[in-house]
């Protein structure tokens, strides 16, 4: 029987392993729509707005380690989802994008809808094309499916015209073959090996599958043999932490505490992390972290096999076959106490379950919460990785979905919570099992903090643009219009009761945690 070009799409990326499609169609995608409702093996998850869509996107990819695809309606809808798709290019994150397009022959015409779907898709994929036949579509779909999931993983964009979704297609393409990560170079490695044999502090800084649970490990050998010392970048795709894992310590967001803690060091090799920069321009600061005498150098960079230029570096120096653990209890619960930063992150540290997964986007409260969650039950640390907010809450329901027999924690800042709070209405639809934590300072906090860095001097009218409170949002009753349990609290015994009593149960429920 024949298939249109986008049930052969849909058939193709079924084929390729993409199980899951995100999306907020319109008119240009009710083929490929249709097609989702007669090709078994795709799971459609309905997103109220297209950033919410991407963001899913992203967040199931890191914990799937394999793409999602998304539907997204034309240029403005993938202009709604632009953000989070460039937080899913920062975290490499493996994304086959489907943007719906007029019918080739329509797009001359001018219609209301059309854009430069091409000049926007650009600067957040790693493969880009546009569909020029119903024949040639599924084909198309293979390669994004190769591109998305060719290290270290991105954004692949295929734009679908109407015509090339309804006309004759081909039928399921073969996909072709993934390349594999190329080896670090033995210049590499011997650079690496005569800086930790220098007698000088060396700094390891690790990112990508370097700062995942196995890579640390390998890197905690070497440090035991040579004296390195072990840090993470400051924004990080996954991080796999807990007791029985190397506790790591982030570099920090702000620029003088950052430049402080490279200062020591001689020489820094980069390990899947990309240049320590600062996050922003500020007067009379640079822009590069490290001491200007340093040696930073890339050992392996995120599209080369980290694990391979980990152990072969090992191996050079003669680290040894393990490194010691630390072992501790479990952090206990605080007894009594203001309800802060500080107490939150023992709360933390003492709830969080096995296996749980912590999708972060608490920008300034939980700039802190590593030190008290190391010996936490072990779980899986997902962060805000482009600095664009409004990640957190999708990042989280497409965890969920990646990861369905695994508590998902949501640590929200409330100002970024806002850009994307219709996902909550996904979590309550598809019965996700997420527990979000809205920090409500009733402030867009961190810009406060900027205005003074960048020494911008300001005054009450620049104030009012960085509050929350006039009026105060209700996150209780957003929550429950979105059809998602909630409850506020107050003081650290309501957050400790109300937390463990969500932690219990399955199904979407947040937390609105006043502060301040």
């Amino acid at each position: 029987m024949a298939m249109n070009g986008a049930e052969s799409l849909v058939r193709t990326l079924v084929a390729g392993g993409v199980e899951v499609c995100f999306t907020n169609p319109g008119t240009s995608e009710m083929h490929f729509v249709a097609a989702l409702d007669r090709v078994e093996g795709m799971r459609a998850v309905l997103c109220l707005f297209e950033g919410g869509a991407t963001g899913a996107a992203d967040g199931y990819a890191r914990m799937a380690d394999k793409p999602a695809s998304t539907l997204l309606h034309l240029g403005p809808g993938l202009g709604n989802g632009i953000a989070n798709l460039h937080n899913a290019r920062r975290a490499r994150s493996a994304v086959v994008n489907i943007v719906g397009e007029h019918a080739t022959y329509h797009r001359t015409f001018d219609a209301p809808l059309t854009s430069d779907i091409e000049g926007l898709a650009g600067p957040v994929s790693a493969w880009l094309r546009t569909g020029l036949s119903a024949k040639a579509v599924a084909a198309d779909g293979a390669d994004a499916v190769v591109a998305a999931r060719t290290a270290p993983g991105g954004v692949a964009t295929l734009i679908l015209p109407a015509d090339t979704a309804w006309e004759e297609g081909s039928g399921i393409a073969p996909l072709p073959a993934i390349p594999e990560r190329p080896r670090a170079s033995d210049e590499a490695i011997a650079h690496a090996v005569a800086a930790l044999r220098s007698g000088e502090p060396v700094l390891l800084h690790l990112g990508d599958r370097a700062v995942r649970d196995e890579g640390r490990r390998i890197a905690a050998r070497i440090a035991e043999k040579t004296g390195a010392k072990l840090l993470a970048m400051t924004s990080n795709a996954r991080i796999d932490r807990g007791a029985g894992t190397v506790p790591i310590e982030r570099l920090p967001y702000p620029v003088d505490p950052a430049r402080e803690v490279l200062a020591p060091y001689k020489h820094v090799i980069l390990i899947g992390a990309t240049l320590p920069v600062a996050f922003f321009a500020y007067p009379g600061k640079p822009s590069a972290l490290a001491p200007p005498t340093c040696d930073v150098f890339a050992l392996a960079t995120p599209e080369q096999d980290q694990i391979d230029a980990l152990e072969r570096l090992a191996e050079a120096v003669g680290a040894p076959p393990e490194a010691p653990l630390p072992s501790g209890p479990r952090p206990a619960l605080p007894a009594s106490g203001p309800l802060d930063q500080d107490s939150i992150a023992r709360v933390l540290g003492a709830l969080i379950p096995e296996g749980a997964i912590i999708c972060d986007e608490s920008v300034t409260t939980g700039r802190n919460f590593f030190a008290s969650t190391h010996a936490a039950a072990p779980h899986t640390w997902l962060q805000l990785t482009g600095g664009a907010i409004g990640l957190g809450i999708p990042m989280a329901t497409g965890a969920a979905v990646a990861c369905p027999d695994r508590k998902v924690i949501s640590l929200q800042a409330d100002g970024s919570a806002l850009y994307t709070a219709q996902a909550l209405w996904t979590q309550a639809r598809e019965r996700l099992d997420v527990v979000t934590l809205i920090w409500a300072n009733r402030s867009y906090a961190i810009l406060r903090h900027e205005l003074t860095n960048v020494g911008a001097n300001p005054g009450r009218k620049a104030i009012d643009m960085l509050t929350l409170d006039d009026p105060p949002i209700d996150w209780v009753s957003l929550s429950r219009g979105y059809g998602v349990e909630a409850r506020r609290v107050e003081t650290l015994a309501q957050l400790v009761d109300t937390l463990t009593g969500a932690l219990a149960r399955r199904g979407p429920f947040l937390i609105e945690v006043a502060l301040g």
